[in-house]
């Protein structure tokens, strides 16, 4: 590693490497970043299985509704 070396990122505490690991992925964010055919075919997958489950899903109002009638 050029710019940051692995003994101070070791120093960091677990909450700055995650914010460290935030910065790090937001600087990425302008960047056009080939998308991998198969990441795609997988978001087209769960998309499809939304899509199906949506129609059997049940509202939090009624959840909750259970729920409290249940107490």
């Amino acid at each position: 590693m050029n710019a940051v070396s692995k003994i101070s990122i070791s120093d960091l505490t677990v909450e700055e490497r995650l914010e460290l690991i935030e910065a790090l992925w937001d600087s990425l964010e302008d960047n056009d970043l080939p998308v991998p055919e198969w990441h795609l075919a997988e978001i087209d997958r769960r998309m499809e299985t939304f899509e199906q489950d949506k129609a059997q899903s049940v509202s939090w109002e009624t959840i909750k509704a259970e729920l409290e009638r249940d107490l």
